[in-house]
């Protein structure tokens, strides 16, 4: 699979920015339950972490001062592992919420300028000769010899989603 070359069409610039239109309204929609559910989480995962490293500090008064300093990093990076899961899980469902979107572009009425868009695409990237498919998900996926090139509405949605990652990322980290 290739990546499209910078500014190498105009033809995918519908393309997107409906997906980068659907991407954003899907962030902006799941900005704030995403803001709930990291809060809790993170407060939980805090919570955990200062009830662990008050036990760590109970332990370091009875045993050995580097004793308690192993348990304490341990217990640290355990609760850092559990807000990190917390995030990830976040950042799949917004995935999900995603490339559901991009997925139902299929029902709209610019689809077939899309698809025109997207074999045009395909025209440029490997020429005419090129055997173009429609993916079940909506979009093409084409190859001309050894070449092959991914125009899915899936591979699309994650490749804008991951164009927008400091985007994104600001959703659970702030």
């Amino acid at each position: 699979m290739r990546s499209l070359p910078s500014g190498s069409s105009a033809a995918a610039a519908p393309l997107r920015a409906a997906i980068h239109d659907r991407a954003a309204a899907a962030a902006r929609a799941t900005a704030g339950e995403a803001e709930r559910r990291a809060a809790e989480m993170i407060a939980d995962a805090e919570r955990q972490a200062s009830a662990i490293a008050d036990r760590a500090v109970e332990a370091g008064r009875t045993a050995a001062q580097a004793d308690a300093a192993q348990r304490s990093a341990r217990e640290r990076r355990r609760a850092h592992e559990l807000q990190l899961a917390a995030r990830e899980s976040l950042r799949r469902d917004l995935e999900a919420r995603v490339l559901a979107l991009a997925v139902e572009l299929r029902t709209g009425q610019e689809y077939p300028r899309l698809m025109d868009a997207l074999r045009g695409e395909v025209g440029t990237l490997l020429g005419p000769e090129a055997t173009i498919e429609e993916h079940p998900d909506g979009g093409v996926v084409a190859s001309l010899g050894a070449r092959r090139v991914d125009l899915s509405l899936p591979s699309l949605a994650r490749a804008t989603l991951e164009s927008m990652s400091g985007e994104v990322a600001e959703l659970w980290t702030t």
